[in-house]
């Protein structure tokens, strides 16, 4: 029989990883009040198969919180909610980082609570609409341009959430530069038609992508902070720019000197996008010197492959995760897959759909 890479242990850094296999963060819209739950507890301690979890996207900030019932990681309440997560999940010899998420443009004000406001780099509102639980779909309004105080305010947000989140029992951080929210939104100019230090060049539309890595990391430690991105991604009204891979190229460099745990790369062209280009990948993996995540849309065999060429060094899943909690289990015993995915059922508010998915047993699929 075949030994796979994927399922043997690996190394991130200063962490030893059962396996080769990371649970992608998904937005799954379960934190009633924002707050993380015992519901949610009992949805990541029954998929710590995976070498690494990585949490659903966290505002670091009231401002952040763009969806409806997505948690939060700013409060004390948040912070003793997040406990139960972490304590699950080691519980059962298990890893798990937190995925800090500004929406930024991509919120709504019915989603936010009083007196937080929806900020952007640049006044210019994202094409479509987002779910609110008061009045449903909503145009995405136009959001405040923001100013030095606001770029301020937002990364100690970032550096005091990063803190909360070691304060809770996590063994990291991933910052979500990727699916056109906050820190995305700086990298393309696209969404960034700011005329000062952060806007123009590719220099100044990493600058505050790059100034807030390097707080976090050296407020927590590089070796527990890593970052997720999706060039070629179109969530959220991204699209393509001539200096794309230029400007990924830049980062992967420049966030190699900050010498952090990971990139996370992401390919959304299972979900429609069009394909990261091989020759990006290749220049993240030889820019960037530690670990290299790729994910989107793989199985055991196409991840196999990725790592079996050493273009990456983990890979995420993330649907596959949803309707099986037991999915490393059943790759590595050969057993089916579960088809039974409720995705009615992806954002709702109760264990439908999210914690009633049984593991594996003979013909029950």
């Amino acid at each position: 029989m075949k030994e796979y890479i994927l399922f043997l242990p690996a190394k991130l850094g200063n962490l030893k990883l059962k396996n080769h296999i990371v649970m992608a963060p998904m937005t799954r819209s379960r934190a009633l009040g924002n707050v993380p739950n015992e519901l949610m507890a009992e949805y990541y301690g029954q998929r710590t198969g995976a070498g690494l979890i990585i949490t659903e996207g966290t505002a670091p900030s009231p401002n952040g919180l763009g969806y409806s019932r997505i948690p939060g990681c700013f409060s004390k309440e948040q912070v003793e909610g997040w406990k139960k997560t972490t304590y699950e999940v080691h519980e059962d010899e298990g890893l798990i980082f937190l995925q800090i998420m500004h929406t930024g443009r991509i919120s709504h004000s019915l989603n936010l609570p009083e007196g937080a406001q929806i900020i952007a780099p640049s006044a210019l509102k994202a094409i479509g609409q987002m779910w609110t639980d008061s009045k449903k779909m909503q145009d995405f309004p136009v959001p405040k341009q923001m100013d030095d105080n606001d770029l301020l305010l937002t990364l100690t947000e970032y550096v005091a959430s990063a803190k909360h989140a070691m304060d809770a029992g996590f063994d990291g951080v991933e910052l979500h530069a990727a699916n056109g929210y906050l820190l995305e939104q700086f990298l393309s100019p696209i969404s960034n038609i700011r005329t000062d230090k952060y806007g123009g060049s590719i220099e100044n539309r990493c600058r505050f992508v790059l100034e807030v890595v390097a707080a976090v990391a050296q407020t927590i430690g590089k070796e527990k902070t890593g970052i997720r991105l999706s060039p070629y991604g179109v969530a959220g009204g991204m699209a393509y720019y001539p200096e794309m891979d230029e400007t990924y190229s830049y980062l992967a460099k420049e966030l190699n000197k900050l010498g952090i745990l990971y990139i996370h790369l992401v390919d959304h062209s299972s979900m429609g996008a069009t394909p990261v280009p091989g020759e990006l990948v290749n220049t993240v993996r030889s820019c960037f010197k530690k670990t290299l995540i790729l994910s989107g849309g793989f199985d055991k065999e196409s991840a196999e492959l990725e790592l079996e060429s050493g273009r990456a060094d983990l890979i995420a899943f993330g649907r596959p995760f949803i309707n099986n909690p037991d999915l490393v289990d059943r790759w590595k015993n050969d057993l089916a897959l579960s088809n039974n995915l409720k995705m009615n059922e992806f954002y709702t508010d109760n264990e439908i759909g999210y914690t009633d998915y049984p593991i594996y047993k003979a013909n029950q699929d």
